[in-house]
């Protein structure tokens, strides 16, 4: 594709009309250098782009959302950073943090300006810096990159974004492709670099259109800037919640198994579109129709950021990966740093068993999963949605509370392969499902789940009001956990984690 819009036009395209602002000032360092070649070729920047520096910055609205822009003009030099262009972006940076505002980046850039060599490149430590005290601040930081965004911008400050969003086709990475030549003597596959490509490795979080962005950054930020609701009634400690809601009937464990595995059950995806006010889909490994899903959402007035398993894609069964795990935990990390609670979403055949998947270190990124969750200081809500099978299923459990469909379940194997262990064949599947304890009745009774919601008697037969129901229980917990003091409801996590097996009392 060719090259992207210019910073004012894309400024333009994203802001509320006349709320934009310029705060450019002539930055510290940007004295006339010595080298009349650059000095010359600074001046015809100016006068070809009609802009001053390699970069803008201002403050404007975006769906009456207050917010900083930081937007690269690549046909200044080619987007590229020097001193000046770097004390910009840091006071731009700077300001946002001061004044609590969300800050949007738009790099499109060759990285660093090689007429000043080393005293521009470690500049991108001074703006990442600034980039790294606004995120400690708990605020939001969206990066766009555009075509091209290359080298140390990339490597920094342009991928940094707790949401990091790409232009379509755009070539992104590390070493532009004539220095590879240069370098390696062979040429670098065009889709290396490609955002598409990104995407699909977890590295991008969507690949968003110019015209789409300005509505993707408004749905992003009503979920990222809205407050948590104040509860109704008064604050329940975790430990003291209703253990379940009784369904008319407990159905039978191979029953359960049978029902969670119909193609027409509502998976995350169909949960999240049915319940949420507002939903930004964002891309994870393998696409928009992989075994992931991860999201940010606005559920019965409570912001969430959400990260769920898609046990299917039409007659499809998706396995989950070690890339699936490591986007888990970026997702969790995001909530984090924004101070949202995580919703993850449980269901899942299993995790990927390959050849592959042992050298990507898919039961290594299962621990570190399990770790992240735990350690976790915002709060976790789990939803165990359909199957739960193995691994890759436990490790999305850790949280301070979970609530289970009445027919899903939680099993180290799927019933076929434990009876393949204990009797050598999968026929007795169906006598294991029932001995083992998988139900979400059962789970209760060992301290898992918090609260069962019916299915009268399958999801897949009633959607719609499944999915009301499951939707106002996620949203009765989140208010509860969002209510609740960190170090109470940190107390309660270590607490409960450490009874996990044990039968419980009856409620």
């Amino acid at each position: 594709m060719g090259v992207s819009l210019t910073a004012q036009q894309l400024i333009g395209l994203l802001v509320d009309p006349g709320s934009y602002r310029s705060r450019d000032e002539p930055a510290a360092g940007d004295a006339a250098p010595a080298d009349p070649g650059y000095r010359a070729s600074l001046a015809r920047a100016r006068e070809r782009t009609g802009v001053d520096e390699a970069v803008l910055t201002g403050v404007g609205r975006i769906g009456g959302e207050p917010v900083a822009l930081v937007a690269s003009e690549f046909g200044f030099l080619g987007g590229s950073i020097g001193v000046a262009t770097a004390e910009r972006i840091t006071r731009a940076v700077e300001r946002a943090t001061a004044e609590r505002l969300p800050l949007i980046s738009l790099p499109v850039s060759g990285g660093t300006r090689m007429q000043e060599g080393s005293a521009a490149f470690l500049c991108m430590l001074r703006i990442t810096a600034a980039v790294q005290a606004h995120r400690a601040a708990g605020l939001p930081y969206l990066t766009y990159l555009r075509n091209p965004t290359m080298g140390g911008v990339f490597a920094s400050w342009g991928t940094l974004g707790q949401l990091v969003l790409a232009e379509p086709g755009a070539r992104l990475g590390f070493l532009g492709p004539r220095v590879y030549e240069e370098l390696r003597g062979v040429e670098l596959p065009p889709e290396v670099q490609r955002a598409e490509t990104l995407a699909e490795r977890g590295l991008v979080d969507a690949v968003v259109a110019p015209e789409e962005l300005r509505e993707v950054l408004r749905r992003s930020l009503s979920v990222l800037t809205r407050r948590s609701l104040p509860p109704a009634g008064p604050a329940v400690s975790p430990a003291a919640a209703p253990a379940t809601a009784e369904p008319a009937e407990r159905p039978d464990a191979w029953q359960a198994v049978l029902r969670t595995r119909r193609p027409d059950r509502p998976g995350t995806r169909e949960l999240l579109r049915r319940t949420a006010e507002e939903l930004v889909l964002l891309d994870s490994p393998g696409g928009r129709d992989g075994a992931l899903v991860r999201a940010l959402a606005v559920l019965d007035g409570q912001p969430a950021v959400v990260v769920g398993q898609q046990r299917r894609t039409g007659t499809q069964e998706r396995p989950f990966t070690a890339a699936d795990l490591r986007a888990v935990r970026r997702t969790a990390r995001l909530a984090e740093q924004l101070g949202l609670p995580l919703v993850t979403v449980v269901d899942t055949a299993g995790a990927e068993l390959s050849v592959q998947a042992e050298l990507d270190g898919v039961a290594v990124e299962i621990a570190y999963c399990l770790t992240t969750l735990l350690a976790l200081r915002t709060p976790v809500l789990a939803v165990l949605l359909g199957q739960g099978s193995g691994g890759g299923a436990l490790a999305l459990l850790p949280a301070d509370r979970v609530l289970a469909a009445a027919n899903a379940w939680l099993a180290p194997l799927p019933p076929e392969g434990a009876s393949a262990i204990v009797h050598r064949d999968g026929g007795h599947a169906p006598d294991l499902a029932r001995s083992q304890g998988i139900t979400a009745h059962d789970l209760a009774a060992v301290g898992l789940v918090d609260t069962v919601v019916p299915e009268l008697p399958d999801a897949a037969d009633e959607p719609a009001a499944f999915c009301a129901r499951l939707g106002s229980a996620v949203a009765a917990a989140l208010t509860t956990l969002t209510a609740t003091p960190e170090a109470t409801r940190l107390t309660a996590r270590a607490t409960r984690h450490r009874r996990l097996g044990d039968v419980l009392p009856p409620a």
